[in-house]
């Protein structure tokens, strides 16, 4: 009885430890997770990005969505803006637009990312001369809907397109400025990538690796400038209400591109890897703590409902 005794004693001795420290983990996870929320989307960084870096900022994809989001704040900060994009119409349109409600320079480069061959010679003499202190690397493509990877429509060209603007864009942009960031020590080059580059997006297996290097390659880069005082971020926002996301209803967890950038601009200098926005980031800690067969099975449920939504309004029509 004695023995039994003792043995229950030291097992409810090991409990009370074990659950103690269980507390008092759970605890210090809760108040590192917000001391990390006021840092970021309380308090911010919002004097990281402005004309002390240098006196522009380049923004390619800046006619629509998050890239004219980024247009819009950074001339609100008073820089100067280069807008590139592909029609020469809408750039004019939103150059204009700049101009006349905040009132800095601007220029404009007309480019086709989805041509790798000719436009590089074309930007790099656009930027010739100029003292740049930010780059966003903002212009991309997706699927027209989720897809079986041999059944995108016309896939050769399909692949070639997806690879030329979201990836082969970045590193060749970045090549563009960083040697003068690195004359002056000082620059910051934001990657826009996505919350599909956090793991596989099934029906969406392109634009998800695609995007998933903009994230890692953005981590790279960083890591080997950034001691040179460059600064590389990767953003991966979840859907914002844009045209290449089609979405036109505001939420909780689809903001508008302005109220996006606002906050996704403050992070620079705090983190070298964020979602962009405070529900956005909720939404990638989601995907980090939730179990991978579990995140899937949602991913390809939901993208083979968008997938059949799709064709059935295609027959209709």
């Amino acid at each position: 009885m004695a023995a039994s005794a003792s043995f229950f004693s030291s097992s409810s001795g090991l409990f009370y430890w074990v659950g103690l420290l269980s507390v008092g983990y759970f605890l210090y996870v809760a108040v590192s997770y917000l001391v990390y929320v006021v840092r970021m989307w309380v308090l911010g960084n919002p004097g990281a990005v402005g004309p002390h870096l240098g006196a522009w900022a380049v923004i390619t994809g800046a006619t629509d969505g998050i890239g004219k989001a980024y247009t819009e704040e950074l001339a609100r900060r008073g820089m100067k803006i280069v807008l590139i994009s592909r029609s020469q119409e809408k750039l004019d349109q939103v150059a204009s637009e700049i101009r006349e409600k905040f009132k800095v320079e601007t220029k404009t480069i007309a480019a086709d990312f989805e041509d790798r061959e000719t436009i590089y010679s074309n930007i790099k003499a656009g930027l010739e001369g100029l003292e740049i202190g930010i780059l966003v690397n903002n212009v991309g493509v997706s699927y027209s809907y989720p897809e079986y990877f041999l059944e995108i429509p016309d896939l050769d060209k399909a692949i070639d397109r997806l690879i030329n603007i979201n990836v082969i864009s970045v590193c060749k942009m970045t090549r563009l400025v960083l040697p003068g960031m690195l004359e002056r020590s000082k620059g910051v080059i934001v990657n826009i990538s996505s919350l599909a580059g956090l793991q596989p997006s099934p029906f969406l297996t392109l634009y998800s690796a695609t995007k998933a290097f903009v994230n890692f390659f953005s981590h790279g880069i960083n890591m080997e400038y950034k001691h040179k005082g460059v600064i590389v971020q990767s953003i991966l926002p979840y859907f914002v209400v844009t045209k290449l996301s089609k979405l036109r209803r505001t939420s909780t967890f689809r903001p508008k591109p302005e109220w996006f950038v606002k906050y996704a601009l403050n992070t620079v200098g705090l983190e070298a890897q964020t979602a962009g926005c405070p529900t956005h980031d909720f939404m990638a800690w989601l995907t980090k703590i939730l179990p991978q067969w579990y995140t899937s099975k949602v991913g390809v449920e939901t993208a083979l409902k968008a997938r059949a939504h799709y064709i059935k309004k295609l027959k209709e029509n």
